[in-house]
């Protein structure tokens, strides 16, 4: 029996790229609606992670963000169009570069995140230490072949940025934590540094405790994005077998909701790109350019953008805080 307005599903059959070789195969059924493609959902669900990529590149293009970001936003989208192909062949070399292109693109966050404002020395060994981290991965991972380990390693790399983010943030523009209180500008004052008068000083904590908050809600709601899409994953991979039974029941289209690999990267799609942003926006705030860019994001399902204000926009808010 199946739903209203509904048909059944086809019989899976063999594929174009068969035979399998992947190290992984998900629940979805293999080659059910195309030839062409062994997982159609987890396959077409990578559109939105090469749409999000391009639309990001452009944007760093056109608002002057600094270079990493564009190379982060294209190992996000070398991400999306690995997976694409990855979920099209069930093909061993696209697992390896869907899987080993996450580590890729975290490690560039990395390097973006922990070189600012460090000596050239510096950043020249972490680099080659971030280079050699991705060497170790991607060769003891394709010795072991064991996706456990990429995971582990994914998810290890992923909470160390993530957290350190968090912390540098805070330290960034909360008032208590820069030394932006009143009884630090009389101490300034007292030593002979220069002291912002007290009109740019209260616009300057209030600015940036208001975009504190903003930064916080993007940061929840991107990681509720993560974790949701990890969790609905899990779900797939745990009663795969009864979910099948479901999709049969209910039948196409409405079985295509119950794919929870493809939900997994529409949702851990958005998250990450909501890093991306955040860490553009964070990069600024470190530049102390809070002033030359604002963040628009209208509601929560609209997708965030770092952009540039205008010249005279800037002139204005300049001369409100003289």
């Amino acid at each position: 029996m199946t739903w209203p307005f509904s048909f059944p599903y086809p019989p899976s059959k063999e594929g174009y790229w068969a035979p399998v070789t992947s190290t992984l195969n998900w629940c979805e059924e293999d080659y059910y609606a195309t030839e062409y493609a062994a997982e159609i959902v987890n396959t077409l669900t990578n559109l939105m992670f090469m749409w999000l990529g391009v639309s990001g590149i452009l944007s760093c293009r056109r608002n002057g963000h600094d270079q990493i970001f564009t190379v982060a936003l294209l190992g996000y989208l070398v991400v999306g169009t690995g997976s694409f192909f990855f979920h099209s062949t069930l093909k061993y070399p696209m697992q390896l570069v869907d899987e080993l292109s996450m580590i890729y693109t975290t490690c560039l966050m990395a390097y973006a995140l922990f070189s600012y404002a460090r000596s050239t020395v510096f950043r020249v060994a972490l680099a080659l230490s971030l280079t050699g981290l991705a060497v170790f991965i991607t060769l003891y991972y394709h010795y072991l072949q064991d996706p456990i380990f990429h995971q582990n390693a994914y998810a290890l790399l992923t909470t160390v940025v993530v957290l350190r983010s968090m912390y540098i943030m805070e330290v960034t523009l909360r008032p208590k934590w820069r030394h932006s209180t009143e009884e630090d500008r009389l101490e300034r004052q007292k030593k002979g540094l220069p002291v912002p008068t007290k009109e740019r000083q209260h616009y300057e904590n209030v600015r940036d405790t208001k975009m504190l908050k903003t930064m916080w809600l993007m940061v929840i709601y991107g990681l509720s994005m993560f974790l949701g899409g990890f969790f609905i994953w899990n779900l797939d991979n745990i009663f795969c077998s009864e979910i099948r039974r479901m999709r049969r029941t209910v039948g196409l289209p409405w079985g295509l909701l119950l794919e929870g690999h493809g939900w997994w990267h529409v949702m851990t799609g958005i998250g990450a790109y909501y890093y991306i942003v955040w860490g553009i926006w964070l990069r600024h705030c470190l530049n102390n350019r809070q002033d030359e860019y604002h963040l628009r994001w209208a509601r929560l399902w609209h997708i965030p953008e770092i952009i540039r204000v205008s010249a005279i926009e800037h002139e204005a808010r300049s001369k409100k805080t003289l």
